[in-house]
């Protein structure tokens, strides 16, 4: 297996305002764009040509990682002109695609931070001799997902799309994100027009009695859909909870950059992440967060699994837990935010303006 498509064209509407000018698989996770990672990964796994799908902010991706050599790979881009969903982006880049009929071409959402074992997903695909392959994994809620129900052998029986009552609720197996499909099956998506393959490809690949395989893994899944979710996805890949071959640094409690300025007496715990020229002051408290390049902690501040945007500041003494600071905004001393609010880019709240307890 040498070629594999990435989908990197989604809007990130979950994810704004961090999404506001960097589309979602470039907002930096414990210190480098997201998809670094998922292409480090796949490299390791021996992938060497990787075709990036994109659409949303597509211009960002080729001036960063180029023809892929500096990672060790061949990396190559098809922009969509218009969203053409899961199926739609597969079968647009396919002309792209180096494998022969019968070979494996590796798939992967451009949002899900995963420990997968994709040689094993691989090894599954053919060894079953399926035509679609899909990682899945166990969730203890599935209702906010696809349900792939399978036989004894692993074979996928169907796809259920978001069950909300307790009897369409048959399996707590979901579909995880990562895909292998024998490559003559992509020629069979349609052409230039938007597909989803959860709601359409592989239900009628499964009506016309085709071989799909479901490969239960059920190590490190996240879906980095939402800002709460990607602050954890970044701690935990500081932490050393969730592999990558691509985080600049130790694991451990914290990862600061290089051009990062930290006060002796700050305090960074839980994976915390501090970018290229961000500051945190004196006395300041950082848990669980990421601190984009940049971006200035003021003394005394406390913040608590929260995004700081790029070149972004938070003042004196100001208590931030579960935020989301958008790019280049200014949230002034004294405030208290609490969980879900997010601060729209270039905002600025002025001293003392917002609390959830009182002043004294």
């Amino acid at each position: 297996m040498t070629e594999a498509i990435l989908l990197v064209g989604g809007k990130g509407t979950r994810l704004r305002p961090l999404t506001v000018h960097t589309p979602k698989p470039m907002v930096p996770a414990a210190g480098v764009p997201f998809l670094t990672h998922q292409l480090a990964r796949a490299k390791a796994a021996g992938v060497d040509h990787i075709v990036l799908a994109t659409s949303y902010l597509a211009e960002v991706f080729e001036p960063y990682f180029g023809d892929g050599s500096a990672l060790g790979l061949h990396i190559e881009y098809v922009t969509e002109e218009e969203p053409l969903g899961t199926g739609g982006a597969i079968r647009n880049v396919a002309s792209r695609l180096h494998s022969g009929s019968d070979d494996p071409v590796l798939i992967f959402n451009g949002d899900i931070l995963t420990g997968l074992d994709i040689k094993a997903l691989v090894d599954t695909h053919q060894s079953t001799g399926a035509d679609v392959s899909l990682h899945l994994t166990k969730v203890s809620d599935p209702r906010a997902f696809g349900l792939v129900p399978t036989d004894e052998s692993g074979r996928v029986l169907a796809f259920l799309e978001k069950p909300q009552t307790p009897e369409e609720i048959v399996t707590d197996q979901i579909n995880a994100g990562a895909y292998v499909f024998r490559r003559s099956v992509i020629d069979t998506i349609p052409l230039g027009r938007p597909v989803s393959v959860e709601r359409e490809t592989f239900p009628d690949l499964l009506a016309d009695g085709a071989h799909l395989q479901g490969m239960v893994d059920s190590t490190y899944w996240l879906d980095l859909g939402t800002p709460a979710a990607f602050v954890r996805g970044s701690a935990d890949l500081v932490m050393g909870r969730a592999p990558s071959p691509a985080v600049p640094g130790r694991c451990g409690d914290q990862l600061v950059l290089p051009t990062a300025t930290v006060a002796p007496d700050a305090k960074l715990t839980g994976g915390t992440v501090v970018g290229e020229g961000a500051v945190v002051a004196e006395g300041a408290r950082v848990s669980g967060s990421t601190i984009l390049p940049g971006a200035v902690i003021e003394p005394g501040a406390v913040i608590t699994d929260s995004l700081i945007g790029t070149r972004a500041r938070v003042g004196e003494r100001t208590v931030l837990t579960g935020a989301v600071i958008g790019d280049g905004a200014v949230v002034g001393a004294d405030n208290e935010l609490r969980e879900g609010v997010r601060v729209w880019c270039d905002a600025h709240i002025p001293a003392g303006a917002l609390r959830f307890s009182s002043d004294q």
